[in-house]
């Protein structure tokens, strides 16, 4: 199958692309949001191809992946993408008025929206347009857990931007227990006391160093569900999170410290950080969660199954 859909989240998207089709994913002159092509970041396999916006008319397209409104509207040039199924994979929870936010492809008959998680089909009013959930799935990373340093590590992006969402201004109270690692894009302002900083590193790279780190900060009070902590669970790192949003599901009891109490959790972190053996335990714990909930097999296996539904109810 012939799949057609933007580079909008790295992650994600390299999970997506590692199933058994050819993917086509439009490139511009400048790199830019609508046309990034291949990741720079990330290891994608041959069977990714970059595409002008001008050529896309020369390729057969058996499906569109859409993750943005407005990749809608880019499609709107393209006469035979109007007749191709349409995909919309919401990666977000809503924003403003959650309880009534109104997702911008509610009411629609021309495609399905596809939510990364049960928390955000649960929050999103989508109203009369047909919905899926197909939980996240994740490339395993290489690197096993070691935790020789007394540090914690957070992924997070834009932080700075971000703010409370991120859960930003807490990590002044986990810096006071333990150094503090931060990585992901926009990051390298929180450099500070008992702060270090690393500015958008390769991911692999990044699973080398998280793997060094005694345990793994999750304090996004709102979010759908970070890959990074996916990502730090199958690595092996013992999880301390605010037990907001989807992070209740991913990360059963036994497997880390979860609660609303931000004290409780500072005294988690101090806990790991004096205790190594406890947060192998932990670790494990997390890592055999994480590989069975979100195993690149069973993703790339209900993608399979919801693109050939999709493809034989257009025909």
């Amino acid at each position: 199958m012939n799949i057609l859909l933007w580079h909008v989240h790295g992650s994600w998207t390299t999970a997506f692309v590692q199933g058994k089709h050819r993917y086509l994913v439009p490139v511009s002159a400048d790199r830019g949001p609508w046309g990034r092509g291949r990741a720079q970041t990330y290891s994608w396999p041959d069977s990714v191809e970059e595409v002008p916006y001008d050529r896309l008319g020369a390729h057969e397209i058996d499906a569109v992946i859409l993750q943005r409104p407005e990749e809608l509207a880019l499609l709107s040039a393209w006469a035979p993408a109007v007749r191709l199924p349409k995909i919309y994979v919401e990666h977000n929870t809503p924003k403003g008025d959650v309880p009534a936010t109104r997702h911008p492809m509610g009411d629609r008959d021309d495609l399905l929206i596809v939510h990364v998680t049960h928390f955000n089909q649960l929050f999103w009013d989508c109203g009369g347009t047909r919905t899926a959930v197909i939980e996240h799935g994740i490339v395993p990373p290489v690197a096993d857990y070691r935790g020789d340093l007394e540090r914690l590590a957070v992924v997070t992006n834009e932080p700075l931007r971000r703010g409370r969402v991120t859960g930003t201004d807490l990590f002044a109270r986990f810096a006071a227990a333990a150094p503090l690692d931060v990585f992901g894009i926009g990051v390298a302002g929180l450099a500070g006391p008992r702060v270090d900083t690393f500015e958008d590193p390769p991911q692999a790279a990044m699973h080398t160093l998280l793997a060094r780190r005694r345990a793994y900060l999750h304090l996004c009070r709102w979010t759908s569900l970070g890959l990074s902590l996916i990502e730090a669970m199958t690595i092996g790192l013992p999880v301390v999170a605010l037990a907001t949003t989807e992070a209740v599901e991913a990360v059963p009891p036994g497997a880390g410290v979860l609660s609303t109490r931000v004290d409780t959790l500072v005294d988690a972190a101090l806990w790991l950080i004096e205790s190594p053996g406890e947060a192998l335990r932990l670790g494990a714990a997390g890592r055999a969660a994480a590989r069975r909930r979100y195993g690149l097999d069973r993703f790339l296996a209900d993608w399979d199954h919801l693109l050939e539904e999709q493809l034989c109810a257009s025909r």
